[in-house]
């Protein structure tokens, strides 16, 4: 059944009012017509079982017949903090973490990132919005404005646990951070292309951000996270 997300504000007693492209979306490319069935979710976990009572071209009204928790949403809270890819990875690299059941993403700006720092935050976030229809989430992930590697570190040590992927780390994985204890959040850190200065990561260490290593293959930045994800999510109990 198609799935679409509103405001809490277009959900009134038992109807949901959507608006903007999606009612073409309705109305043309889905040919749907009253009577038809639709999930409408109000962005903050909860799911609406519908039928459609009315289109027009401004809007599709929906009588909501009932409502429940939706549960694709995992238990923790996971953020990513990605550095600054070349053009174009980036909504790759949102597409697949928010299909995986990522929170938050964080874009920074590290010493070796390519690319400039530039406003696509609303572009990036309706690509996470197109993603979240289309796995059935509950939440649609946070696609946060380009912070500097600094406030990366800052909002990455209020995580009960945060973790820096790192090249050269020898020693601690993955396993050895979250395997057999629960946590509500977490914050992943990794770097662009040319991987992390070793400034960068002393200063990382400073805050008490543990690095860690993923193995003996490195891994391209657009798909590190969407490896470490899904190991997150399965010690954690949510896959």
């Amino acid at each position: 059944m198609p799935k679409f997300f509103v405001d809490k504000g277009q959900i009134s007693d038992d109807v949901i009012k959507i608006i903007g492209e999606d009612v073409l979306h309705i109305s043309k490319v889905l040919r749907m017509c009253e009577g038809n069935c639709l999930t409408v979710c109000d962005g903050e976990g909860d799911d609406y079982s519908t039928i459609i009572s009315s289109i027009t071209k401004t809007e599709v009204t929906a009588k909501i017949i009932s409502k429940k928790r939706c549960e694709a949403e995992p238990n923790v809270k996971v953020t990513l903090f990605q550095a600054l890819p070349k053009q174009g990875k980036m909504e790759y690299i949102i597409q697949k973490n928010t299909e995986l059941g990522i929170a938050k993403i964080v874009p920074v700006y590290s010493k070796r990132c390519v690319v400039k720092p530039s406003d696509k935050s609303l572009r990036w976030q309706k690509v996470a919005i197109e993603a979240a229809k289309q796995c059935g989430r509950g939440v649609i992930p946070q696609i946060t404005e380009v912070v500097t590697f600094d406030e990366a570190l800052k909002q990455l040590s209020q995580c009960e646990s945060s973790i820096m992927l790192y090249e050269c780390e020898t020693e601690t994985c993955l396993k050895d951070v979250i395997s057999g204890r629960k946590f509500s959040n977490i914050g992943i850190l990794i770097g662009p292309e040319g991987g992390f200065d070793e400034t960068e990561v002393q200063k990382a260490k400073s805050f008490n951000i543990q690095t860690i290593t993923l193995g003996k293959r490195i891994l391209r930045t657009e798909t590190a996270g969407a490896a470490v994800l899904p190991i997150i999510m399965y010690e954690q109990g949510d896959l």
